[in-house]
């Protein structure tokens, strides 16, 4: 049974809405470099503009270059919303993943682990322009993680990418705007379509909450709204959980109204209201559905049974991964390991099907 010692870990790690908190932020148990790369006059495709975009990233191991120069060995690894690079440092994904003889062996692989924009270290409304902060979404998240690559770290191209929530999202975005620049993709926790349904709902009702709280003030406040987080933080729970642990866990009635109560003493003030509002409203237009038979790369996507966001008796994965020319999808069955949504976090259950992608997309 798990206590619900895990099950808070589980949450903490795995969402704000659709991947690891940046409050669970994980300190590197590997040799590791951080940098950040400023891109210059950084147009966004709202018609707004930055002077100065900064993109933090975290890096594992070293590039091998071939005898044309070129990075052979790079693994982009993309985080979720209100997530950044440094959650991947957990246990249950780096413990699995960049050991040696593992599957993304650091002294094997150049692991790339950026901050999206509005995330982490990279440049975000709270960081001073506020709601005035460039209205940014998923096309120019993946457009500055490309000048990332190519400007700021020299790699044209990448062995993986593999994404959690958000950035199984970004997979597929950039599957179909960069098809060439990648030999696999591996997407986990997502669809490849229009946000809509449940998944919109619940997201609007969380950017209303922060936009109608008076404390909010049109962006400018100057003690987070804690109405509007309550809020988001109620949605969170219910979004990144799984009923069967939440069910073992908390297994009485006190137990799960304690549990509520222990939680909102210290989660009352984050994440940052404008952070979380922009983070949240970035996926507005995602909609990557018309052009998936763009995508060349060699694909593994895989979602979880038990997933409240990505709920599979929609039946969206199977009809649209009948369009990719070179991908598969696989449901990971509800276990007692799942762990619904962030299932994408425990890399014991999936590093076979990592291995298997990497192996099938060799050259």
């Amino acid at each position: 049974m798990r206590k619900p010692l895990g099950f808070l870990f589980v949450l903490i790690c795995v969402a704000t809405i659709l991947a690891g908190n940046a409050r669970a932020q994980q300190s590197s148990p590997y040799p590791s470099k951080e940098g950040d790369y400023v891109a210059h006059d950084f147009k966004f495709r709202s018609g707004e503009s930055l002077a100065e975009l900064r993109l933090h990233y975290t890096t594992l191991g070293q590039p091998t270059r071939d005898v044309k120069g070129h990075v052979s060995n790079a693994v982009l690894i993309l985080h979720g919303t209100g997530g950044t690079g440094h959650q991947f440092f957990a246990k249950q994904f780096a413990g699995e993943l960049f050991g040696p003889g593992q599957p993304l062996d650091i002294n094997k692989y150049y692991v790339i682990l950026p901050d999206g924009i509005g995330h982490g270290k990279s440049s975000k409304p709270s960081d001073g322009m506020h709601a005035h902060f460039p209205q940014y979404d998923y096309d120019d998240m993946v457009a500055a993680h490309h000048l990332l690559l190519k400007e700021g770290l020299g790699v044209d191209h990448l062995r993986l990418i593999f994404g959690t929530s958000m950035g199984c999202m970004h997979s597929f975005v950039w599957g179909e705007t960069f098809p060439d620049f990648m030999d696999a993709l591996m997407p986990m926790a997502c669809l490849p379509v229009q946000i809509a349904g449940r998944n919109r709902v619940w997201r609007k009702m969380v950017m209303d909450a922060i936009r109608t709280d008076p404390d909010w003030k049109d962006g400018e406040y100057t003690e987070e709204p804690k109405r509007a987080l309550r809020t988001a933080n109620d949605f969170l729970i219910i979004a990144g959980s799984t009923p069967l642990p939440m069910q073992k866990s908390l297994p009485t009635r006190d137990a799960a109204d304690k549990f509520t109560d222990d939680y909102f003493k210290t989660h009352t003030d984050t994440p940052d209201a404008n952070d979380f509002l922009y983070q949240v409203n970035a996926s507005r237009n995602y909609d990557p559905s018309p052009q998936l038979e763009k995508i060349t790369a060699r694909v593994m996507w895989m979602n979880s049974a038990d997933d409240f966001i990505n709920p599979p008796e929609l039946g969206i994965a199977e009809r649209e991964s009948k369009r990719l020319k070179n991908g598969q999808f696989i449901l990971i069955p509800l276990s007692e390991n799942t762990h619904g949504h962030g299932t994408h976090t425990w890399a014991a259950i999936w590093k076979q099907q990592l291995l298997d992608v990497l192996a099938k997309s060799a050259k």
